[in-house]
């Protein structure tokens, strides 16, 4: 029997895909205003699924101004409305948890730009609402809550904070009982009310300001386009957050060393790593930014965690070391990729942050997973080797023409699905007695873009003409309309 809160894979990615973008373009936009943003809740930028393995992260802002302390929630919407999921049965999964008054929530749409679920494009309009606000409207009975979303969401309310949208660009003509204003597009005046089901809502603009597509006219809270500076004591403030009351300060502290300026104090962070009363993840934050500034103990911590009887946690200590470029925590990785007695999806994660890391080293290794009989395994490297493609593209040739008949399918994949090599450099590494090796090569030809080496394809004709056909086989089929056609 499905679960009630069931998702596809592909509905899920997308939704994880949105959230990304959607953070990504907040981060920028707070840079621009000459804030210091670091993504503080792990994942919040990008959509990696792990399929078995769930980790409980501390629930946290998406975004950390480590220059001001400021707390930023990202939302990104398909459709612009200040409205977020709520559930009054689990405290956990209230639209404010975790979140102070002080904190801000951003706002900015996600278009569609492609077939794929990630092909979405965020608007450069991202707007801020305080945390504070949207609890005080709340309060006071200015807000909408629609009833549960539904079997394929899980059982949660809606609420909505009324407000008014730009559908475009334009100037505002008029203020009284309504907004008007004049699209840019055509000069057609355009007129919204200033009540939503019977909730007034205030003029965020004036008359004569120019507008921007999917802004905030009027709501129920005030709405800005930018954050306010604050001005801290960096050191001094993280310092007392690390050993405040709430898990949540502790988290965002330890988080923050990770990208202050100046020499890092080690004994606060080591205290965290050695509580034995603190949050797993606290502890493996402060390890973090202590194996950032090269100290023995962070490193020793995050090693001793991929050994822990908790999956969760050694899929974190794995996702962390991925994130820091080091030939230590490189070898470290490789290592778990390498032990059979680790659970697939943690070797499997091994090989996806051996990608993020792009370390040459670590080729070898990749390629020797694809020996592997376990799918994630084989999967995360291919995937790995394929995002170092670009920085290491001549070496993995190499290991096209060097590989055995279980590792070239692997390598094969990356290399096809890059795209980007000298098409000369490919067929000269191709042994023309062996068979295994051009059927790959053809493969590898042939889901490459036909516009950026048709001008060098004829001389493959001369030089091995069957390899030639093959290539120009599948540039047909893929060309087709009947190509990927399913018959429901």
């Amino acid at each position: 029997m499905a679960q009630r809160s069931f998702k596809t894979d592909e509905s899920f990615l997308e939704k994880l895909a949105i959230g990304a973008i959607g953070t990504k373009k907040v981060i920028e936009n707070l840079m621009q205003q000459g804030h210091i943003p670091v993504e503080l809740e792990r994942g919040s930028t990008g959509y990696k699924i792990w399929k078995s393995i769930k980790i409980k992260r501390v629930r946290v802002p998406d975004i950390l101004c480590v220059n001001s302390g400021i707390r930023i929630e990202s939302r990104a919407k398909t459709n612009l409305v200040i409205s977020m999921s709520h559930s009054s049965a689990d405290e956990t999964r209230g639209w404010d948890f975790g979140l102070k008054n002080e904190d801000f929530v951003a706002l900015v749409v996600c278009e569609k730009n492609g077939e794929e679920p990630v092909d979405w494009i965020a608007d450069n309009n991202v707007q801020y609402i305080k945390v504070s606000d949207l609890r005080d409207a709340l309060k006071n009975n200015r807000v909408i809550q629609e009833q549960p979303k539904g079997s394929q969401e899980g059982f949660e309310s809606r609420l909505t904070w009324p407000s008014s949208v730009a559908s475009s660009d334009g100037k505002v003509t008029e203020i009284s009982n309504r907004i008007k204003f004049k699209r840019g597009s055509d000069k057609r005046t355009i007129s919204l009310a200033l009540s939503k089901k019977g909730i007034n809502v205030t003029p965020c603009v004036t008359e004569g300001e120019e507008i921007k597509r999917y802004q905030i006219l009027a709501s129920v809270v005030p709405v800005s386009k930018e954050v306010p500076a604050r001005e801290i004591d960096p050191q001094s403030y993280y310092l007392n957050m690390l050993t405040s009351a709430s898990i949540t300060e502790r988290y965002g502290a330890a988080k923050a060393f990770s990208f202050l300026e100046g020499p890092l104090d080690e004994r606060p962070l080591t205290e965290r790593i050695n509580d034995s009363d603190e949050h797993i993840y606290v502890k493996l934050e402060a390890a973090a930014a202590l194996a950032r500034s090269n100290a023995q103990i962070g490193y020793d911590f995050i090693e001793s965690v991929l050994n822990s009887e908790y999956l969760e946690h050694r899929l974190e200590a794995i996702i962390i070391l991925g994130e820091l470029p080091s030939e230590r925590s490189g070898q470290a990785l490789i290592k778990v990729l390498s032990d059979s007695s680790q659970h697939e999806e943690i070797r499997g994660g091994a090989a996806w942050a051996l990608g993020e890391l792009n370390l040459r080293s670590s080729i070898p290794s990749l390629v020797s997973a694809f020996n592997e009989v376990s799918p994630p395994v084989r999967i995360e490297a291919a995937r790995s080797l394929k995002k170092m493609c670009k920085s290491h593209i001549e070496y993995i040739l190499d290991f096209f023409r060097n590989a055995s008949e279980n590792e070239r399918p692997g390598v094969s994949w990356a290399l096809g699905m890059y795209g980007q090599w000298n098409l000369n450099e490919l067929v000269n590494r191709i042994d023309i007695e062996n068979m295994d090796m051009r059927q790959w090569g053809a493969y590898i030809i042939g889901n490459s873009d036909q516009d950026r080496i048709i001008n060098d394809i004829e001389s493959l004709k001369q030089t091995d003409p069957q390899l030639y056909f093959a290539v120009t086989v599948l540039w047909k089929i893929a060309s087709s309309w009947v190509y990927q056609l399913k018959e429901y």
